[in-house]
């Protein structure tokens, strides 16, 4: 379950209660990303509340921006998350599809190429390895991560050139799929098979994937609704066009339908992101659930 990060009315008690009633549910996970230039809150700051107010679910950024941040500094924040959540953190990570977030940090634009965010993954992993980041520094730059090696780390690549980039150095993928579309899912999985198996790599990947939600009567207008606001990076008549395909709206029953198809695809974990911030969406997703 994704956190409603993206939607207005979040206080500390909505979020708190989210964390709960996420952390009491059937759930695996409760996860969200990162916008900078949006009416939002920030990414590594409410996940440190969440590691804090949850005990039991993993906690999974969907995804944070790494080529935004300096990789120390990012690295020394991520091994802090998984230390206050008791090792809990996975890391999902991307090279982020708006160019003004990176004009709103001023961070130049040359930073958004996939071989730079391997660059700052294996500085990632230098630093959660103790590795001195500074000569002649007396000490690792800690903390160190609950678990040896720091939390795993998802690619969010959602093209083949990406995925290619990805197998090299991220233990699985997070996906997206704006449909929801299984056929979509299912190839996207193939082409990240295919080049993590290319890339040498051993075992098999971890596969999941996301997308938008609403439930019952009204939700395609409740759907609706969040993606003008969400999507206002785009051309206003673009998003109209979008709309009517876009997002999952229907019943639990097509709900636990469309999980079982994309469990045939090896699907792990499937990511649902809400389109309103009322705490009872958590419940009633966990009822159509099962």
């Amino acid at each position: 379950m994704t956190l409603p990060v993206m939607e207005p009315g979040l206080d500390r008690g909505r979020i708190r209660e989210w964390c709960r009633r996420v952390d009491a549910g059937p759930f695996s996970s409760l996860a969200f990303g990162e916008r900078i230039a949006f009416d939002n809150p920030e990414l590594l700051t409410t996940m440190a509340a969440c590691a804090a107010w949850t005990e039991r679910v993993r906690l999974t950024m969907t995804v944070v921006v790494g080529t935004l941040h300096d990789p120390v500094l990012l690295a020394k924040q991520l091994a802090t998350i998984d230390v206050l959540s008791g090792g809990r953190l996975v890391v999902g990570v991307g090279i982020g599809g708006r160019e003004e977030d990176y004009r709103a940090v001023s961070r130049d634009l040359a930073h958004r190429r996939m071989d730079a965010l391997a660059d700052s993954v294996a500085s990632w992993r230098g630093v959660w390895s103790g590795e001195r980041v500074v000569d002649g520094a007396a000490s690792p730059t800690g903390p160190s991560p609950a678990r040896p090696g720091g939390p795993p780390i998802l690619a969010g690549a959602l093209g083949p050139r990406a995925a290619r980039h990805a197998a090299a150095w991220a233990d699985g993928l997070c996906g997206f799929s704006w449909g929801p579309s299984v056929d979509e899912v299912a190839a996207g999985f193939e082409g990240f098979r295919k080049a993590w198996s290319d890339a040498g790599r051993d075992g098999e990947p971890v596969l999941s994937t996301g997308f938008w939600y609403a439930l019952g009567p009204g939700a395609r207008e409740q759907l609706t609704g969040h993606l003008r606001r969400y999507l206002n990076w785009l051309d206003p008549a673009e998003v109209e066009s979008l709309l009517p395909g876009t997002g999952f709206a229907g019943s639990a029953e097509q709900l636990r339908a469309l999980l079982d198809a994309l469990e045939g695809t090896g699907c792990q974990e499937a990511m649902l992101v809400p389109t309103s911030a009322d705490p009872d969406e958590v419940d009633r997703a966990a009822a159509a659930l099962g």
